[in-house]
């Protein structure tokens, strides 16, 4: 009875157009008021240390990084490095932005913050190279969902806070698929430019490829060093956000320069904006999370799942199912500090790797950014491309197919998954 109030308040409050973090709170204090009667100090407590945590200060940092390499030049220099070594193939615009993308997914961890940076210059430009609209907003849709993959992870950052496990090899583990992801998609671009005759870029010289990887080197130096700082130990991941938000400030203002005093305001107004969202999400989450452990719920739910406990791979499929059909309907941080708390002991009671599980849980719950109808990602996307859900929708679907087959892959072998998780940690 408990997970039914929980659920009506939850879905009771979205439907009534309450904010997704006000209907968590609601849904917590319900179950309170169900359970025990209302108690605020009980309630304050939850709220004050959903986000006290060391890991969760990473968020704000590498969010305002985002923000001073988009307007310190580094996003356009990521670019024109990635056009410069693949532009001219057939389709290349293509496996630049998928390439853009996984370098600059490295740096930020937000696919949202992605979509918008990115698509703001990569849509045009392959509009005005010949490419079809809505193919290429597709593609840049489908593509950004690898930045709550690759490391850093804003998304892992929450996942490791609420299931107690290393943020670091949380990020280490997000590697392979990262990667297993952007060849999928280079497949099926090639497949795709092969179809469309799309055009080929006239080929650069080996002088303007040197200029275009020199000019861009300090961009490029940035996640290979966060990745060489994580996996060493040299810092934390919280530290690693700092680092990036510093690195990007100097190089924006010192070295290319494009990044004034006068924007700095903006950046951290931009910056603290999506912070606070997440951060009183993460408390909102608390509440009701330190409730549902109250009210015994992830033991229920541990229960309804018992008959595939002893299956590991079948009770991934099935816990893949009811996240993709949540990942529908919320986004993608309410989704894990829901789910999270509920699902754990299911996974720890059938001897899943619970960094494995942190991996690919978090590869499902970002499918949803690219399924209506909330899919925050597509609404950017079609913001971007200037193009209707509708079509954004058919043209991303070919792409969140391709990505949906390494997600079914990681379900049915997690070797391709831990072992190089494994190695990236040193292990």
């Amino acid at each position: 009875m408990t997970l039914v109030v929980f659920l009506a308040a939850l879905i009771g409050g979205m439907l009534i157009g309450l904010p997704i973090c006000f209907s968590l709170l609601f849904s917590g204090v319900c179950m309170m008021l169900y359970l025990d009667g209302f108690n605020a100090q009980i309630l304050s407590q939850n709220l004050f240390s959903g986000a006290d945590s060391f890991s969760m200060m990473a968020v704000p940092f590498f969010i305002m990084a985002g923000e001073f390499m988009n307007r310190g030049g580094i996003t356009k220099r990521i670019v024109r490095s990635a056009n410069a070594l693949v532009g001219h193939v057939r389709g290349g615009l293509g496996y630049v932005s998928i390439l853009a993308i996984l370098v600059f997914a490295s740096m930020v961890g937000s696919a949202v913050a992605s979509t918008a940076f990115l698509g703001a210059i990569l849509i045009p430009m392959m509009v005005k190279a010949g490419y079809k609209r809505d193919t290429c907003t597709g593609l840049i849709a489908a593509g950004n969902i690898l930045s709550p993959i690759m490391p850093p992870s804003v998304p892992m950052i929450i996942f490791g806070v609420q299931a107690g496990v290393s943020v670091t090899k949380l990020f280490m583990g997000g590697i392979a698929p990262a990667v297993y992801m952007s060849v999928s998609l280079c497949v099926l671009w090639f497949f795709v430019a092969k179809k469309d005759q799309l055009p080929k870029a006239e080929r650069q010289s080996l002088r303007e490829v040197a200029k275009a990887l020199t000019d861009g080197l300090w961009a490029l130096l940035l996640p290979l060093f966060i990745l060489f700082g994580l996996r060493s130990g040299k810092f934390t991941p919280t530290e690693a956000g700092v680092i990036a938000a510093v690195y990007a400030l100097f190089v924006g203002m010192f070295v290319y320069k494009e990044l004034k005093i006068g924007m700095l305001m903006d950046c951290m107004v931009s910056a603290a904006k999506s912070s606070s969202v997440i951060m009183f999400l993460a408390s909102a989450a608390m509440v009701s999370s330190w409730m549902m452990t109250v009210a015994n719920v992830p033991a229920i739910v541990t229960r309804i799942l018992a008959p595939f406990i002893e299956h590991p791979t079948i009770l991934m499929l099935v816990i893949s199912l009811i996240v993709l059909m949540v990942g529908t309907s919320m986004d993608v941080t309410p989704t894990i500090m829901i789910l999270t708390p509920v699902l754990l002991p299911a996974i720890k009671a059938a001897g899943i790797d619970v960094a494995y599980f942190g991996v690919t849980f978090i590869l499902m719950t970002v499918m949803g950014l690219l399924t209506p109808p909330v899919g925050t990602v597509l609404n950017v996307a079609c913001s971007a491309g200037k193009i209707n859900m509708e079509r954004i929708v058919k043209s991303v679907w070919p792409f969140l197919l391709a990505e949906a087959i390494i997600l079914l892959l990681m379900v049915l072998c997690p070797a391709i998954v831990t072992i190089p998780m494994q190695f990236f940690m040193g292990g």
